[in-house]
């Protein structure tokens, strides 16, 4: 066997033992730290955020990619959906509380995962007739957009990315790379389509207008979201959603967005859209309590030594198979 041979065998071998290593501490450390403290009761805390009385403000942050990467572990505290979509449940539950704003900075994320807090979002106003109020931050795009489409008002910072109307899917062809290093793959499949978007080889014409039928139907369903939540006709929605981004200003130009403004400025339009005189303004966030103080703790005991190891986890995390998503991605 030649040297070149010999190092594409090793390269492999480091690769799938590097794989493997990391797939064994995304396991290990994916399970959810808070579910093992998290009490019946008391679920939640309230944050005043701006004293008052009569009417209840509630609001929610959304940060980060929106996905089901499960749960919080102890080497992510980023988003996590069944915990939003419970906090979202609640506080449309919640009869002390007479509206809500989300507070959104994300790129968007899932199709599922999307049209879930979407779904979420017109059940509460129609089931419990709370206004819903989005203050979008510094990116609020695609599946940001498509949750914030149904809102009753959408308020954008004049610098802030959002549109991206659209759905992506996307993998990585490293065919030609096994070939240089003398990397064979051998498939064994129950039908031509199984192996679909593999990465070891080119895609058909026939599987790429499989892949395309299946964008174009998810485009389809944000595009009537759209139609349904902003009264707005379909050939416009559709003029609008070519994948671009616009800044709040254009935004709000082109309808997407109804105001500018920051988080402030939306409180003080949901109290006077409403004659909400001297409203409370809280915040609602997971409960501070042993839970969180461990987590933390944990976090930070990993994190700063393993800040790579992070990185690399979440990147495994992500890269199980392709999936289309309503996604801005630079």
């Amino acid at each position: 066997m030649n040297k070149k041979r010999w190092i594409a065998l090793g390269v492999a071998a480091a690769l799938l033992a590097f794989s493997l290593f990391f797939r064994f501490t995304s396991t290990l450390f994916s399970s959810d730290v808070e579910t093992l403290f998290d009490g019946p009761e008391n679920q939640y805390q309230q944050e005043v955020i701006e004293k008052g009385s009569g009417h209840k403000i509630a609001t929610l942050q959304l940060n980060g990619t929106i996905q089901n990467t499960s749960q919080s572990s102890l080497l992510n505290e980023g988003y996590n959906h069944d915990r939003f979509l419970k906090k979202l449940e609640h506080v449309g539950e919640d009869q002390s509380v007479d509206g809500i704003i989300l507070r959104l900075n994300t790129p968007g994320g899932g199709v599922v995962e999307s049209d879930e807090i979407h779904d979420e979002i017109v059940e509460i106003q129609e089931d419990h007739d709370k206004p819903v109020y989005v203050s979008m931050g510094n990116t609020t795009a695609s599946g940001g957009y498509y949750i914030s489409a149904s809102a009753d008002k959408i308020v954008a910072h004049p610098a802030t990315l959002t549109g991206s109307i659209g759905v992506i899917m996307q993998s990585i062809n490293v065919s030609e790379l096994a070939d240089d290093l003398g990397v064979n793959v051998n498939t064994i499949k129950s039908g031509k389509y199984k192996d679909i978007m593999s990465e070891t080889r080119k895609m058909t014409d026939d599987e790429r207008d499989i892949l395309q039928s299946m964008v174009d139907d998810m485009y389809d369903d944000f595009v009537q979201v759209i139609v349904d939540g902003r009264d707005m006709s379909e050939s416009k929605v559709r003029d609008l959603g070519d994948g671009r981004v616009y800044t709040g200003e254009q935004a709000a130009d082109n309808g997407l967005v109804d105001e500018l403004g920051d988080f402030d400025d939306t409180t003080a339009m949901m109290e006077d859209d409403y004659d909400w005189s001297n409203a409370q303004v809280v915040k609602y966030k997971s409960n501070t309590g042993v839970n969180n103080m461990l987590g933390g703790w944990a976090q930070n005991l990993l994190q700063n030594d393993h800040t790579d190891l992070k990185a690399v986890q979440e990147l495994l995390q992500q890269s199980d198979g392709p999936r289309a998503m309503y996604l801005y991605s630079k």
